[in-house]
């Protein structure tokens, strides 16, 4: 195989052109041998433009691609330790944006032999954060050679590796005529114990690195985010470069971009994969406390730890929630939950990253708790694999191979012989091969390749290390397998098709034909989900090296160990955090003016309004009568027809799309939730009519029934095996049917009671700020704008606005409330209407009204609580303060009850 590249490709040759341009002007300098005062020969780059022309063709490069224009250059400064004496350093650095899978490293190399054509630029330093990110540098110079002699008219050019035991590469590098890419790790000149530093008898005792400096380098730099800190900035000015390009999808510090392919602009044009997310995920499984460490932080001298667990709601639904822990918290209090008594925080460690418990539990950042780790590894695992062998089958007439990429939590779960990833790969890779004629011989060994640690020498040079068995060359085939030999790897021929890692595979290692990518990872590991699916999202290519650019061939899918939503949100948030909101206009300033809803003093003195308050001020109490048999008959027969689920283990399929209108990732769900693992009856059985009585006391409001009444519920229910099955999501189910049943009871028999309180007029008040089109400007109202929060609501006012007979009205502020059994009720309007007779003519007669404005006057079509509170707001006016109420949806008819 050899790989193929399109030359003529619109956004790559932007991006090429966009660099070019900022040296517009610029004569082409021939290379001629010169010496610095140090004495150092080498024929190094010149730039001759002056820093206004280079703002000047910035900002015309800027304008041209419709980014910001820049006000000035962004310089690094710093210092050269030259053979004389330390040289100020002071250099330019340009950006480009492209997101990963499209090409960057091909970009920038051609750029470079198009800044050779055009200015003479020859001498090029592409500085690396890792090994990895090298090894792909390496492989695309390897791959392009023959494409860059067309493309550059047969430029010769020399690439290789900085190697320290090879230092006649650098006096190479300063002395060639022709051009020349040193490939660098930024870890490998960093340091004062550097070879490159050093004047080894190699170089006549001449030191390396002002070879180096005497060159003028170019720096290209991949992954520049990875090079920020105050030590690697130093490095680099220590090249004294003639300027420096940066690369990156994701920039931290945006050095004078001139060029951006946002993520979303190149989802949308095709040019990388789509995304497809199968959430695998553990359900209707609160039967142990779960715990997963997400975050230790340290401020102020105070340790706090974010750890996620299952929170009892109000609403009696056990949910995953994120809380912040300090040391001797117990988490029962924040959880509301008898199951986490035993976790009282003992140690948060922020070097080591883990909390502690008094208990003896240790739980280190990323791990869990309570989940079933086992089984959802498995449900990935088999999900992963059976992917792989239906989507290579539809791949095979394409010409084809697919690639899986599995990222690991821990190396010991695959290195080890019996380590848990692997046990389950065979497992499953066994069982599913027989179902599939092409896999049906082959041995699941054959069909995995890993690759995990390095190990770093003195020099800062990194070489490879065994992290599994310690045969070296074995590992080395690995390595080059992976890291070296894509085409052997892609072929038909070469049995790998399966390839696990930890952390190593992230930025600059990538391959086309990875079709799947399974985190077995925590989902707060180190690893983003924009560096895991950056491993894939290029598109595939064929047998022939070709690029297939059918988007039913490109779709990357990820087996991810969390829901689909959470995956995209994260994933959304990601690009947010790093990327930035890019060239998205923010919304003007003035397109929303903040307003306030201001109260009408004279209207509060009129006796109209006066009377209108003094009807319907007073508070009320309720009291209720329930019938305990009635209560145990109805919420058995719920019961006996209720879904109560097992815990389970679930697929759900979702395919990522980009808005066209906004830069947003979102999910599509593609399929519906299918269980590829039943785990009941996996739990003891706890004390049930304790967890019942626990969850109800913890709803809102809170419950308190007797225990018999609970033990009369399970003695009556056919529902019993569903007790054992999943204990906890039988008694949520119970106790969720008892306040449903309950609170039809308590609506149909509560009374209320006035109790001598009401709510005073002088509380009225303007209201607070809000948005200025969220207020509808008003002339009969209490206040001059009412603060509309639905469209039934704005209607209301308008025809309010528009009837004679309102003398005025008010909406009821949101501290006016009716206690219910189901929450507090906020009335919405108070009215005072002046009575007509049926000459239209006004007699003396004022009806004083209380409305609630909804979209219907159906209660049974609004939800159950909505009713509840509405049916408990009309016996408190109508029953207790004898105030005409009435759900209405339109001011059109305000007719008293009947």
């Amino acid at each position: 195989m050899q790989f193929r590249f399109d030359a003529h490709q619109d956004f790559q040759l932007d991006a090429i052109e966009s660099v070019v341009g900022v040296f517009q002007g610029q004569m082409r300098v021939e290379g001629y041998p010169t010496f610095t005062m140090g004495g150092v020969a080498s024929v190094p780059n010149r730039l001759d433009l002056e820093e206004t022309d280079l703002l000047a063709n910035l900002r015309a490069v800027q304008r041209d691609n419709g980014l910001s224009e820049d006000d000035a250059l962004e310089w690094i400064e710093g210092a050269a330790e030259t053979p004389d004496a330390a040289k100020p350093v002071r250099f330019a650095n340009f950006s480009v944006e492209m997101e990963t899978g499209t090409g960057k490293t091909y970009v920038y190399l051609r750029t470079a032999l198009e800044l050779f054509r055009r200015y003479g630029f020859r001498k090029y330093i592409v500085v690396v954060p890792s090994v990895a990110v090298r090894e792909g540098v390496l492989k695309t110079f390897e791959v392009t050679k023959a494409h860059f002699a067309e493309v550059a008219d047969n430029t010769p050019y020399r690439f290789y590796a900085y190697d320290s035991a090879n230092l006649t590469q650098v006096r190479q590098f300063a002395l060639s005529n022709g051009v020349e890419f040193m490939v660098m790790t930024i870890d490998s000149f960093n340091k004062a114990t550097n070879v490159i530093r050093q004047s080894p008898d190699r170089l006549q005792g001449e030191t390396p690195i002002h070879l180096v400096q005497a060159a003028r380098p170019i720096l290209i730099l991949d992954e520049p985010q990875n090079m920020e800190s105050e030590l690697r900035i130093r490095a680099l000015a220590n090249l004294d470069p003639l300027f420096a390009l940066r690369y990156s999808a994701t920039h931290r510090n945006p050095y004078n971009v001139v060029y951006r392919l946002t993520p979303f602009e190149a989802y949308r044009q095709g040019l990388v994969k789509r995304i497809e997310v199968a959430g695998i995920e553990q359900m209707d499984d609160a039967n142990l406390p779960f715990l997963r460490l997400d975050e230790v932080r340290t401020a102020k001298r105070t340790l706090t730890a974010r750890i996620a667990v299952h929170k009892l709601m109000k609403d009696g639904t056990v949910k995953e929630q994120v809380i912040t822990v300090k040391p001797g918290e117990n988490l029962q209090a924040q959880t509301n939950r008898p199951e986490y008594a035993a976790f009282v925080v003992d140690e948060i460690n922020y070097s080591f990253e883990f909390v502690s418990f008094t208990s003896g539990i240790e739980l280190q950042k990323g791990a869990t708790l309570g989940a079933d780790k086992e089984a959802i590894f498995e449900a990935q695992i088999r999900y992963t694999v059976e992917e792989h062998f239906r989507k290579q089958e539809r791949l095979k007439p394409f010409g084809v191979k697919a690639l899986s990429l599995f990222f690991i939590d821990r190396v010991d779960n695959y290195a080890q012989e019996d380590g848990i990833i692997r046990r389950l790969f065979d497992r499953c890779f066994d069982e599913h091969k027989a179902n599939h004629p092409d896999w049906r011989d082959v041995d699941a060994a054959s069909v995995q390749a890993a690759y995990f640690a390095q190990r770093r020498t003195k020099t800062g040079d990194i070489v490879l290390e065994d992290s599994k068995t310690g045969e070296a060359e074995r590992d080395r085939e690995t390595y080059d397998l992976i890291m070296r030999d894509k085409e052997r790897l892609l072929s038909f021929e070469e049995p790998t098709a399966f390839i696990f890692s930890h952390s190593a595979l992230r930025e600059g290692w990538d391959n086309p034909n990875i079709f799947q990518i399974c985190t077995l990872n925590q989902t707060t590991s180190e690893m983003k989900k924009r560096q895991e699916i950056g491993r894939g999202v290029r598109l595939a290519v064929n047998q022939s090296g070709e690029r297939i650019r059918d988007e039913k061939v490109n779709i990357l899918t990820v087996a991810a160990n969390e829901s689909y939503e959470r995956y995209v949100e994260r994933l959304q948030s990601e690009i947010v955090e790093e990327y930035g909101d890019g060239e998205t206009p923010p919304r003007p300033a003035n397109a929303r003016q903040r307003g306030v809803a201001r109260l009408r003093k004279e209207f509060t003195l009129k006796p109209e309004f006066r009377e209108l308050w003094e009807r319907i001020k007073h508070k009320t109490r309720y009291a209720v009568t329930t019938d305990t048999d009635q209560l145990i008959r109805d919420v058995v027969e719920r019961l006996d027809n209720a879904e109560i689920r097992s815990p389970r283990i679930v697929v759900t399929r979702a395919r990522v799309d980009a808005r066209k209108d906004e830069d947003v990732f979102t999910a599509m769900q593609t399929s519906g939730a299918k269980t590829v693992a039943d785990l009941a009856g996996k739990y003891p059985l706890p004390d049930l009519i304790g967890v019942m009585g626990h969850l109800l006391e913890h709803t809102s409001p809170p419950v308190r029934l007797a225990p018999r009444t609970l033990i009369e519920v399970l003695r009556r229910t056919k529902r019993r095996t569903d007790a054992t099955d999943n204990p906890h999501e039988f008694a949520a189910v119970t106790v969720r049917l008892i306040k449903l049943v309950l609170d039809g009871q308590l609506v149909s028999g509560i009374r209320y009671e006035k109790t001598g309180e009401w709510y005073e007029m002088t509380c009225l008040q303007d209201e607070g700020e809000t948005w200025e089109d969220h207020l509808t400007p008003a002339v009969r109202s209490v206040y001059d704008g009412v603060l509309c929060d639905s469209d039934v609501e704005t209607q209301f006012v308008a025809d309010l606005e528009a009837r004679d007979d309102v003398l005025l009205y008010i909406k009821l502020p949101s501290w006016f409330t009716v206690p219910t059994p189901v929450g507090t009720y906020n009335p919405d309007w108070a009215i005072v209407l002046e009575e007509r007779d049926e000459h239209g003519e006004a007699t003396d007669k004022r009806l004083y009204l209380v409305r609630e404005t909804k979209d219907t006057t159906v209660l049974d079509d609004l939800s159950p609580d909505e009713a509840r509170k509405i049916r408990c707001g009309e016996r408190h006016f109508v029953d207790a303060l004898d105030v005409d109420y009435k759900v209405v949806t339109n001011g059109k008819d305000l007719r008293p009850r009947r």
